[in-house]
């Protein structure tokens, strides 16, 4: 936000410096009404007229030329802040929505837009014409130091009146932004189950719920409006009354021969100027207040992300990773999802994940990647803690198939890249590896079909390989597939273990699997019940044990009985049939 700061500061500036001149400049309407009174009327010269009358053309001529060009600066201001802060945001936002189940809200980007609007409001020029009112009430003072008084009374007023909206406005603001952003947050949440909302029916119901939501918005906003329209009609009125007083006084100034007609209409414009800005920022109050707290939420957020030290980049990784005493508990909650798993694997080997549901698999692989940080115990790479290799710097070694797939609007071969400049021989490496490549050239456009809501409709199976050879994109040492063979036919089955199969040695590969196919493919095996180790060895010790009771191996382990191999039935590809352990898991 510093940096916000100091890029705005000089934009800024220029708004600052042509709102003086346009102050300056509005100076003349009320002069030209003293010269009309005081002079033109009683010499009933016309010449002085029209000279007077070129001069105020001049002048609005002027006026509306640097007004213009203050709107148009505070304008590109706020595409400034736009600009300068929606990547930074976003950034932050994905690392946020990364490390916590769920998908991500925009709330964060709804702020962006608070400050953008504020920059292009009229609150905020008005904020920089509030100093000349006191310029105003000083050229009243000269007129009469009467009538200055009654001018610097009337601006004290309508401060007052600006503060006291904010105090009484403020509480009630705040809290119908949080209530409206719960409100966004649970339909923006329903959005994403919206083909589970549609099939069971459950659309009357689910916007039942966000109404009860809105309600509560609602009732919040009426109070908040009454108390903001009340605030501006008295600000209005107020305004009103002073001019009508500031009239009254200076007509009584005319008749005691204290003053001129001219002055008495000179001085009412004036402070109509004057109190101006302060009923405008009061009919902008909710602008202004959004944005002043969107300004703090923002500064809170990036401020945390900037408290992060810069990394020392670090040489590619071979793939060796150590994970010791890792303990893992959700943010507000006291339930324990992981407690003491610890594991080894060296560059080129491979290790399967199994357990039943809800055993902390998934939230190990999280942990395993570095998207979550445990509460206490580290994850290794190359002996370098996890939590010193940078995302960007991380993320080209690293592969990664999550439980559920989601493939990003573009080709499927900008997918394969990751969204950057699609390398067409990497791309068709990645696919060959994952054993993806026929069923890709067999799509309508091959590497260039469009997934999007509108374009080709791919299959759970389908995306899932796809997301394969995106994790096999480039050099990968390390290749971590959650549940990878989910939604997988047959063919799918054999062409994941072929990839696995060529794979071994070259790439350390972690896969979370409820099915035995995969275990023969890999190296060790782990199985988690109620998030703590109850068998981790090697498979073929895991294998040789599971005809046995529980019982301790060489290294003091517990391995216990595990699940067999699946039948192959020649005719018709792999076919699972549930083992004593994956019938006790399940």
């Amino acid at each position: 936000m510093k940096s916000l700061l100091s890029l705005l500061r000089r934009p800024l500036m220029y708004v600052f410096g042509l709102s003086f001149f346009v102050n300056l400049l509005l100076l003349a309407p009320a002069l030209f009404m003293l010269q009309i009174f005081d002079r033109v009327l009683s010499s009933q010269s016309g010449a002085t007229l029209l000279v007077l009358l070129l001069g105020m053309v001049v002048a609005l001529g002027l006026t509306m030329a640097l007004d213009y060009l203050r709107s148009r600066l505070q304008g590109v201001t706020g595409n400034m802040v736009a600009e300068q802060l929606s990547p930074a945001v976003t950034q932050v936002m994905l690392a946020r929505s990364a490390r916590r189940t769920g998908h991500g809200t925009s709330e964060e980007l709804r702020d962006v837009a608070s400050l953008r609007n504020l920059l292009s409001a009229h609150g905020l020029l008005a904020l920089f014409d509030v100093p000349w009112a006191f310029v105003y009430v000083a050229v009243i003072w000269l007129a009469h130091p009467m009538l200055g008084m009654a001018a610097f009374a009337a601006s004290l007023l309508m401060l007052g009146l600006a503060i006291v909206n904010d105090r009484i406005t403020r509480r009630d603001i705040e809290s119908l932004q949080r209530e409206a952003a719960r409100s966004t947050r649970y339909l923006e949440a329903s959005m994403q189950n919206a083909e589970v909302v549609q099939s069971l029916g459950m659309g009357g119901a689910l916007i039942a719920q966000w109404r009860q939501l809105n309600a509560r918005v609602a009732a919040l906003q009426r109070p908040t409006a009454r108390k903001s329209v009340a605030m501006a009609v008295i600000t209005r009125t107020t305004r009103q009354m002073v001019q009508i007083l500031m009239q009254s006084l200076g007509a009584y100034l005319v008749i005691s021969g204290e003053g001129t007609p001219g002055i008495m209409v000179a001085t009412t414009i004036l402070l109509g100027r004057a109190l101006s800005p302060v009923e405008q920022i009061i009919g902008s109050w909710r602008v202004l207040a959004e944005a002043r707290l969107a300004f703090g939420r923002l500064g809170d957020l990036l401020d945390a992300a900037d408290s992060e030290p810069v990394r020392m980049p670090l040489p590619p990784p071979t793939g060796r990773l150590q994970a010791s005493g890792l303990v893992y508990r959700p943010p507000e909650s006291e339930r324990m999802i992981l407690g003491g798993v610890s594991l080894s694997l060296e560059a080129g080997e491979s290790l399967a994940i199994v357990g039943s549901s809800g055993a902390g698999k998934s939230t190990l692989v999280r942990l395993l990647t570095g998207l979550w940080q445990p509460n206490a115990g580290i994850v290794r790479l190359d002996h370098v803690d996890l939590a010193q290799w940078g995302r960007e710097e991380l993320g080209p070694w690293l592969g990664y198939v999550p439980q559920d797939v989601e493939l990003f609007a573009g080709t499927v071969a900008e997918n394969i890249a990751r969204l950057g400049k699609v390398d067409s021989e990497m791309v068709v490496r990645a696919a060959r590896r994952a054993g993806v490549h026929e069923l890709i050239l067999a799509l309508p456009d091959g590497y260039d079909t469009v997934i999007d809501t509108t374009g080709v409709m791919l299959s759970p199976g389908q995306r899932q390989r796809i997301a394969l050879a995106r994790a096999l994109y480039g050099d990968p040492r390390l290749l971590v597939l959650d549940e990878p063979n989910s939604n997988l036919d047959g063919a799918g089955e054999l062409a994941l273990g072929e990839a696995l199969k060529a794979l071994k040695g070259q790439v350390t590969v972690i896969a979370v699997t409820h099915r035995s196919t995969l275990v023969q493919h890999m190296d060790k095996m782990l199985v988690l019940e109620a998030g703590r180790v109850q068998q981790y060895g090697s498979v073929a010790e895991v294998m040789q044990a599971m005809q046995q009771p529980a019982r301790k191996t060489g290294s003091g382990q517990v391995v216990v009985a595990m699940p067999r191999a699946a039948d192959i039935a020649p005719h018709a590809g792999p076919i699972h049939r549930p083992s004593a352990l994956e019938e006790k898991v399940s």
